[in-house]
């Protein structure tokens, strides 16, 4: 596969529909770049039911979800359950609480966590600066694929993910609001 970074200039002049999701116009080559990841990482793995990529501070910043990425509005309060913004918000205090046991154990940075459920799972891994990757899964999914997978993706994200990116990222996602 290609990726967009590939294409010349910085700002895209259209939008791509890859598995779903769909990189939204006017972004920088690095926002396209990342959701061509995500894209890839939805493609590849199966069973894979949502995919959010989440600041910090709790933001969505991509999502699996087509809705959000197709440009079309979204009512957070009656989105399906288990859409991508649920998804986040799981994320996001997931991964507070295993930062702050961490922190309790002395036992230093949260690399990956991992919820297995009777009817699916969950995964979470750190990208950079507090941002993370969370996962929602079937239960028959083969988990090391899925953690192959994300760890490829976080590899591949966590450099370019700067503040100016998840910036540009996050007003991508409240504009389709």
């Amino acid at each position: 596969m290609r990726s967009p970074s590939s294409s010349a200039g910085s700002k895209s002049t259209g939008s791509s529909t890859a598995g779903g999701t769909s990189a939204a116009f006017g972004l920088s080559s690095e926002a396209r770049n990342l959701h061509w990841l995500l894209t890839n990482l939805v493609e590849e793995v199966p069973g894979l039911l949502s995919v959010a990529v989440v600041s910090s501070d709790g933001l969505l910043l991509l999502s699996s979800d087509p809705a959000r990425n197709n440009e079309q509005a979204v009512d957070s309060s009656s989105g399906p359950k288990g859409s991508s913004a649920d998804l986040a918000t799981i994320v996001s205090g997931l991964g507070s609480l295993c930062i702050g046991a961490g922190k309790l154990m002395d036992a230093g940075a949260v690399k990956q966590t991992v919820v297995a459920m009777e009817e699916g799972s969950l995964f979470v891994m750190s990208i950079s600066d507090g941002s993370l990757l969370g996962v929602h899964a079937t239960p028959d999914c083969d988990m090391s694929v899925v953690a192959y997978h994300m760890a490829l993706f976080v590899g591949r994200a966590g450099h370019v993910l700067t503040p100016e990116l998840r910036s540009e990222l996050r007003q991508s996602m409240e504009s389709v609001r």
